[in-house]
C-alpha cells in the first residue's frame, strides 16, 4: 500500500517530464488513468510497451480529443479525480475546454498538475523547445562539461530533476493543503523554473566567491584533482571524491603517493601535477583491481559503471534497486518508506489497451462505452501482451 494510495489521476499522455511524474506517481500508489491519443492505436511501429518504463504501472484509455464526445467523457472522469496531469503548450487545454477554470467548475478540489519547459509566462512561453535548451538559460549547462565546451548532462537536471520531480512535488504539496482548505488548486511547474531551484547551492557559492563561473574550475565541476573521475589501465574510469582532507590522506595513502612529494592539497597551483601524478597511479592498475584496493576506505572512491554494468554492482543488487518487470528489467520506486511500501504496479500497456475496461471502472457505463467505441471519440486496441 503505497502513500498516495487511494489517490485518484488523470494524465493526458505527453513526453519525458509529463509521462515521469505520472509513473512517479503511479509508484507510490496513486491510481493513475493515462489518456493516450486515439491515433496512435495500433500503430504501424508501435514499440513494444514493456520497454517503455516511464509509462509503467497505469492503464491506457486511447480519446480523440478533438471529439465532443471524448471532451465529455473525460470531463465525467475528472468529477472523480484527485488530480490533472498534463504537458501541453500553453493555451491548447484551455481550447479544449479543459483548462483549469473549466475543470474547477466540474470538480473544485482538483488538482491540476502543469508541465512546461519554459514556463507559462514569459517572453518564450509560446515557443518550441528541449531539455538542453531549457538548462541553457539556468546556467546549469555552461556549468557543465571540460573547459573547452559545455557537455549536455542527458536530461537529467531538466526534464526529470527540474521538471516531472518538482512537479510531483508540487502535486504532493497541493494535495496536504487540499486537507485543509478543501479546494484544489493549479501547480505550475516550469522546468526552467525547477533547474534554476536546483542552482541555488551553486548560486550561494558563487555569491559567497567560493565559485568561479567558469567550467572546470571549482570544487565540484572537475576543477580540482580529489574530485574527478580517472581513466584506469583497461580503458574504463573511476569516480573519486576526496574533497575533507581525512578522505584525501586516505587516497593517497592507498594509492601509495608520499605526500612530501605532492603539492598541498589546497594549493591551486599545485593542481595540475597533482592531477597528472593521480592519474599517472589510475592508469597503472585496472578499474576492478582499484575497486578491491579502494572499496572498503573511504576515500570517497566508485567505479564509473555502465548502463549494463549498474544493476550488477554488489550494491545495487544488496539493496534491490533494479527490479523485474514482465520480463524487463528495470530501476524501482523511489524514495523508500517505512510503511506505505512503494510498488509497481505493472508493465506498461499498449495505447488504448484498456479502453473499455478502464473507462467502466472509473465509472462510465457500459452503453456509455459503447457509443464512445461507436463514434470513434475512443479506440480499443486489439493488441495484448
Amino acid at each position: 500500500m503505497g502513500p498516495l494510495q487511494g489517490i485518484k489521476v488523470i494524465e493526458i499522455a505527453g513526453i519525458g517530464p509529463g509521462p515521469f511524474c505520472a509513473m512517479m506517481l503511479s509508484d507510490m500508489g496513486a491510481q493513475v488513468l493515462r489518456i493516450d491519443r486515439a491515433d496512435l492505436v495500433d500503430a504501424p511501429g508501435e514499440r513494444d510497451p514493456r520497454f517503455e518504463f516511464t509509462h509503467r504501472g497505469r492503464p491506457s484509455v486511447a480519446l480523440d480529443l478533438k471529439n465532443a464526445n471524448a471532451i465529455a467523457a473525460l470531463k465525467r472522469l475528472l468529477a472523480d479525480a484527485d488530480v490533472l496531469v498534463e504537458g501541453f503548450r500553453p493555451g491548447v487545454m484551455e481550447r479544449l475546454g479543459l483548462g483549469p477554470d473549466d475543470c474547477a467548475a466540474i470538480n473544485p478540489r482538483l488538482v491540476y498538475g502543469r508541465m512546461t519547459g519554459w514556463g507559462r509566462e514569459g517572453v518564450l512561453a509560446q515557443r518550441a523547445g528541449h531539455d538542453i535548451n531549457y538548462i541553457a538559460i539556468t546556467g546549469a549547462l555552461h556549468a557543465t562539461g571540460p573547459a573547452e565546451e559545455p557537455v549536455p548532462p542527458l536530461n537529467l537536471p531538466g526534464d526529470f530533476g527540474g521538471g516531472a520531480m518538482y512537479l510531483a512535488y508540487g502535486i504532493a504539496c497541493a494535495l496536504v493543503e487540499r486537507e485543509r482548505s478543501g479546494r484544489g488548486q493549479v501547480v505550475d511547474a516550469a522546468i526552467v523554473d525547477g533547474v534554476h531551484s536546483l542552482m541555488t547551492f551553486i548560486h550561494a557559492a558563487h555569491a559567497r566567491g567560493e565559485w568561479v563561473d567558469r567550467r572546470a574550475s571549482n570544487v565540484l565541476d572537475g576543477g580540482r584533482p580529489r574530485y574527478g573521475c580517472f581513466e584506469t589501465a583497461d580503458g574504463k574510469h573511476v569516480a573519486i571524491g576526496a574533497i575533507e582532507p581525512r578522505f584525501y590522506a586516505q587516497l593517497i595513502e592507498v594509492l601509495r603517493l608520499p605526500a612530501s612529494e605532492l603539492p598541498a592539497q589546497h594549493d591551486a597551483q599545485g593542481w595540475a601535477l597533482l592531477r597528472g601524478r593521480l592519474a599517472a597511479a589510475f592508469r597503472t592498475r585496472t578499474r576492478d583491481a582499484r575497486c578491491a584496493l579502494l572499496q572498503d576506505t573511504d576515500a570517497c572512491f566508485a567505479p564509473v559503471l555502465g548502463i549494463e554494468e549498474a544493476p550488477d554492482h554488489p550494491h545495487n543488487r544488496s539493496r534491490g534497486a533494479f527490479v523485474e518487470v514482465a520480463g524487463a528489467r528495470q530501476p524501482a520506486p523511489a524514495p523508500r518508506f517505512s510503511r506505505s511500501h512503494a510498488k509497481i504496479a505493472g508493465a506498461a500497456p499498449h495505447v488504448g489497451q484498456h479502453t473499455r475496461q478502464a473507462l467502466a471502472a472509473w465509472g462510465l457505463e457500459e452503453t456509455e462505452v459503447d457509443a464512445l467505441l461507436a463514434s470513434g471519440a475512443a479506440v480499443q486496441s486489439v493488441r495484448t501482451r
